[in-house]
């Protein structure tokens, strides 16, 4: 497995979408911002401090569950809002209420900017399938099926476990590793021989805590000494250069 810069035992490979797989992570940040800020600002008024979409973004929210990135950052305030229900509208001072304003703003700006994926991170997963390498998405976002689909990209994953299947099976989103275990899990592979590719801290922690046997960790907004310490065996700007790399790991 020398021509993917993966160790001889892995059989497996689970990647994260928002960041590893499309360009989408800077959508979902702004989408954070606008509403935490609008949050914010009704709040306190002018003077509050706005969400930082590089520090707030990366420490409390990016890779995790929706509810849970709120009920993070709010907790960073010192905020405590009731939970509410999932059918709470943006309107409502909930948690989630909250994440609902996030994703109506997340899914407008999909709608007028588009998705894009990385070409590097596709050939790259072709290029596994193509050497007998299972492959699967892992994803806390709830529209993982219809972005994948918006980039042609949903047929290269033998396996989906995104935050729509991880609410229906109770399991624990990132940075736990209940979700990496369910896919290598119906992938009939070990942890142990399966590789994690992740761009989040909270998907660095779930590989580490889950003994996977390789964790990939794409720099895509220089935190690489901050991925090497949650737990990333190597940290790359791009896929292509894992590639590259040529087992040289």
């Amino acid at each position: 497995m020398e021509e993917l810069g993966l160790p001889a035992r892995i059989q497996a490979c689970l990647f994260d979408m928002d960041g590893v797989i499309t360009k989408t992570a800077v959508v979902h940040a702004a989408a954070w911002k606008q509403a935490f800020d609008e949050f914010l600002e009704k709040r306190y008024g002018a003077g509050f401090t706005p969400f930082d979409s590089e520090h707030d973004y990366n420490e409390y929210v990016d890779g995790k569950p929706r509810a849970d990135g709120v009920r993070s950052f709010l907790e960073s305030r010192d905020i405590r809002l009731p939970e509410g229900s999932p059918e709470d509208s943006g309107e409502q001072e909930t948690v989630q209420g909250l994440g609902n304003r996030k994703n109506a703003l997340l899914l407008e700006k999909i709608r007028t900017t588009g998705v894009e994926a990385y070409p590097s991170t596709l050939r790259y997963v072709r290029a596994a399938r193509q050497r007998g390498i299972r492959t699967a998405v892992v994803s806390s976002s709830v529209n993982c099926r219809a972005i994948l689909q918006s980039v042609q990209a949903e047929d290269l994953f033998d396996v989906r476990v995104d935050g729509l299947i991880a609410a229906e099976r109770g399991l624990a989103g990132k940075p736990h590793p209940d979700t990496f275990l369910a896919a290598a899990d119906e992938l009939g592979v070990k942890a142990s021989a399966s590789a994690v590719f992740e761009d989040a801290l909270a998907g660095m922690d779930a590989g580490r805590s889950g003994h996977f046997g390789y964790v990939v960790g794409l720099d895509r907004v220089g935190q690489a000494d901050a991925l090497r310490a949650h737990g990333a065996d190597i940290v790359v700007p791009d896929l292509g250069d894992l590639a590259d790399l040529g087992g040289q790991t």
